[in-house]
């Protein structure tokens, strides 16, 4: 990478594509939404944002790649690049974390104390009665309809071989990258796309079938006992 030798702070210069890439994504988001309630428009919608995103990825990489290789940037520059991007992986981090610590607290204290172990005997008795504290649980009994698990074996675990597979191909760029081979880089970093791309259509649909069957089940449970009575 080519630097200049002074090392003075860079400040970057205006740019458009953060407002585009916004764009992209609300226009996926909306697309997601009206997928997920069966609208015709939805997939144009979806695609929309997916373009949209695709030209901003292709715009601002190229724009920042151009910088580099012309000489724009420094050491202080490289230094920033390298920090945004641990910082970024330590949000990630921590956001799975918040995830897995919200359901280790419902699952070892919520619960059973809604169930009437230890202080939460009183709670149970006056507003959960009849609260059976099992796991997994389905909630209160008047949703209606059975609890059902997403089986493991199924898109959870082709999701899981796809970021398992997603992390070599990345890996398998960046040693392209080191031995200066464009090419090598060019088709790994394609194939680690792809397969983020594939990754969230599987999501999408496994948060689509789930949505329509809590759907189907408030409708015959709750609204259906109240339109009978």
């Amino acid at each position: 990478m080519a630097h200049h030798a002074d090392d003075s702070y860079y400040v970057p210069h205006g740019t458009r594509w953060p407002i585009i890439g916004s764009l992209g994504l609300v226009t996926m988001l909306t697309g997601a939404a009206f997928w997920l309630n069966n609208s015709a428009i939805a997939p144009w919608v979806f695609l929309t944002g997916v373009l949209i995103l695709i030209f901003m990825l292709f715009g601002w990489f190229g724009e920042v790649i151009g910088e580099s290789e012309s000489g724009m940037y420094n050491d202080q520059v490289d230094r920033s690049f390298r920090m945004a991007m641990i910082w970024f992986i330590f949000s990630e981090v921590m956001f799975f974390a918040v995830f897995f610590g919200a359901l280790f607290y419902v699952r070892m204290f919520a619960v059973p104390w809604l169930g009437g172990e230890g202080m939460g005997a009183y709670t149970n008795e006056l507003l959960w009665q009849g609260y059976d504290s099992v796991w997994p649980t389905a909630g209160p009994a008047e949703l209606g309809g059975d609890f059902k698990t997403v089986p493991a074996f199924g898109v959870p675990f082709v999701n899981t071989l796809i970021l398992l597979t997603s992390g070599v191909t990345v890996t398998l760029a960046h040693h392209a990258l080191k031995n200066d081979k464009r090419s090598g880089l060019v088709l790994w970093l394609l194939a680690t796309v792809f397969l983020g791309f594939m990754f969230v259509f599987l999501q999408v649909e496994e948060y689509k079938e789930a949505y329509q069957h809590l759907g189907l089940t408030l409708g015959s449970g709750i609204y259906g006992s109240t339109f009978s009575c």
